[in-house]
């Protein structure tokens, strides 16, 4: 494993990374607090592909050691609600698909308007909206109402020319939400 000191990083990550490289940073922002931090920093350097590098690297940390992604889910939720560019919205809806929220927490009502949002919107790209799905189910999952408003939702989307993978998303969450309903009945 490739060992970087915190006044390198910055240099690493605003090159061209392969995805060794980027799992190689995951593993270092691993071995202390400070090192997750300074990553965590870095997502908001002010250099576009250093920011979409470093977040790209949280996406590698194992789900072993996400607890402290898990800490920071508000931080990233209110990062992705005031984003525009199309890969940090992406790759931050990557992270939280796979988070649990705390349903009773304002942020998680926010990330829910976000997603329905996003779902129907042709002006965002097919990833952010497959990853806004899954979230949104991930949701409202746990509520009969708002499963009935997601249902709403991915109808209209049969109103639209979809992807094969934006068909594989919406097969994918129905099924989410077909056993939900069973759970909830």
């Amino acid at each position: 494993m490739k060992s970087f000191q915190p006044d390198q990083m910055l240099t690493t990550l605003e090159s061209r990374m392969s995805l060794s490289a980027i799992k190689a940073v995951a593993s270092w922002s691993l071995e202390s607090p400070e090192n997750r931090h300074f990553l965590w920093s870095l997502t908001t350097c002010g250099n576009e592909k250093a920011e979409i590098n470093a977040i790209w690297a949280l996406t590698h940390i194992g789900p072993d050691d996400s607890e402290w992604l898990a800490e920071m889910q508000p931080a990233i939720v209110r990062r992705l609600l005031s984003e525009n560019h199309p890969s940090k919205k992406r790759i931050y809806l990557q992270i939280l698909k796979h988070q649990e929220f705390d349903l009773d927490n304002p942020i998680t009502t926010e990330l829910l308007d976000f997603c329905f949002s996003k779902i129907n919107s042709e002006c965002e790209p097919y990833a952010v909206r497959c990853f806004s799905m899954y979230i949104a189910a991930g949701i409202c999952k746990h509520f009969p109402e708002l499963i009935a408003e997601l249902e709403q939702h991915l109808e209209m989307l049969s109103f639209q020319e979809l992807s094969p993978g934006m068909k594989s998303g919406l097969r994918r969450t129905r099924k989410i939400l077909k056993k939900a309903r069973t759970l909830t009945a």
